[in-house]
């Protein structure tokens, strides 16, 4: 997966944010707005206001089994909190399994529209003729470098029937995802995207990933927990030195909620068929959620691992 659309690396999202006041759109105060002290995640969650709360959340789970193979043994043997699962993959129905196996994995939906790869593809969930304005020429989920071509086109109701086909997919099978996140596009790309999924969210009693802190703090003054700072997406850090950059980043972590989205993967034979120019990425991701030292670094720091699950009972409140 490349780096988020419209997102920078180390900087949130640019452009204005519109405050639409249809039911279900989250609302802001402009008066309120940067109080952060006033209403930080950590109070919303009980913790003393210079307490460093970290969610390390597994992107991915369920696009190709090197990803679902990593991303489980970094759940269970290392500092992996949580994950989210690409539903419209075609891994996805073995990563629902092991999820049934795993009730103690804590797991959100990956909202997707994009695929990622050349000629390994997916799609949508949902009848490619209901929802049209999302697919591509060959019936296929639009590929990164044509994002800006599906945000132009993508009609809302047809988004809307995709997300509850993902969505629903989850929930039919028997389990309790913990949030919603987003695979490529940072917040939907679009205003309208990124309330239909917040509209979806409450509906479902699910938190939330933000990746715009303006947005993020309108959430806070509403007492709903969210990012403190601006997430960090594994694919902005260069591979070489990787762990050494991962550890100089905890040592610094500020206090406060941070999320770290990591892509990790084996490496092997399927991961560099797939991603030819991107596999080292997942790889050192990998290396380093699994290592004795980040479990280390962690415990010798006093940092506060966290899953959705601490998020999602003041959303389903």
């Amino acid at each position: 997966m490349p780096a988020y659309f419209g997102l920078q690396a180390g900087s949130s999202t640019s452009g204005p944010i519109q405050m639409l006041q249809n039911q279900g759109d989250f609302e802001g105060n402009d008066e309120r707005i940067g109080r952060l002290n006033e209403s930080r995640t950590n109070a919303l969650l009980g913790y003393p206001d210079d307490a460093r709360l970290l969610i390390i959340n597994a992107d991915d789970f369920g696009m190709c089994h090197s990803v679902v193979e990593a991303i489980l043994q970094g759940l269970k043997d290392g500092v992996v909190t949580s994950t989210t699962l690409m539903t419209t993959c075609p891994w996805a129905q073995y990563a629902i399994q092991l999820l049934q196996e795993h009730p103690e994995i804590s797991f959100g939906v990956h909202l997707t529209l994009v695929s990622d790869f050349g000629i390994y593809r997916w799609g949508p969930i949902t009848c490619r003729e209901n929802v049209s304005s999302i697919v591509d020429e060959t019936g296929f989920f639009f590929r990164y470098e044509r994002i800006p071509e599906l945000l132009a086109q993508a009609k809302l109701d047809e988004l809307e029937i995709e997300f509850r086909a993902q969505i629903d997919r989850v929930l039919e099978a028997g389990l309790k995802p913990t949030h919603l996140d987003w695979h490529c596009i940072a917040d939907g790309g679009r205003e309208d995207i990124f309330n239909l999924a917040f509209r979806l969210a409450r509906e479902h009693g699910l938190a939330m990933r933000v990746h715009d802190r303006s947005r993020a703090e309108r959430l806070r003054n509403q007492k709903l927990p969210a990012n403190d700072h601006d997430l960090l997406d594994s694919y902005h850090l260069p591979t070489e030195g990787k762990s050494a950059r991962y550890a100089q980043l905890l040592h610094e972590l500020p206090a406060g909620l941070t999320e770290w989205a990591v892509h990790p993967s084996l490496g092997n034979a399927e991961s560099q068929a797939l991603e030819p120019d991107g596999w080292q990425i997942r790889r050192a991701d990998f290396d380093f959620v699994t290592s004795p030292e980040a479990r280390d670094i962690i415990e010798r720091e006093g940092i506060v691992l966290l899953d959705y699950r601490s998020l999602q009972k003041r959303w389903a409140g």
